[in-house]
């Protein structure tokens, strides 16, 4: 995803309605009737796609690439340990 640095002014419309301006709907895909988080983060304003959220909890919790089997880590790591207490 890139950030521009570019600034919209837009407007509180009536009924407290915020119409996006197109620049802004384009890169992340909005459409009409895209659901939308919004959310208060330092002050700040933050609308979020939910598939963005749930990518971004994924990423946070699962550090470990898929293709990483612990399980055979962990024999290996003990193998490796039992040889060399056996040459001990």
């Amino acid at each position: 995803m890139t950030t521009s640095h570019e600034h919209i002014e837009v407007t509180l419309g009536r009924q407290g309605r915020l119409v996006i301006p197109a620049a802004l709907r384009k890169e992340p895909g909005l459409t009409p009737g895209t659901a939308m988080v919004a959310r208060i983060e330092d002050n700040r304003l933050v609308l979020e796609k939910p598939d963005a959220i749930w990518a971004r909890i994924e990423r946070r919790f699962s550090p470990i690439p898929s293709t990483v089997n612990l399980a055979d880590e962990l024999i290996t790591e003990r193998r490796e340990e039992a040889k060399l207490e056996d040459r001990s």
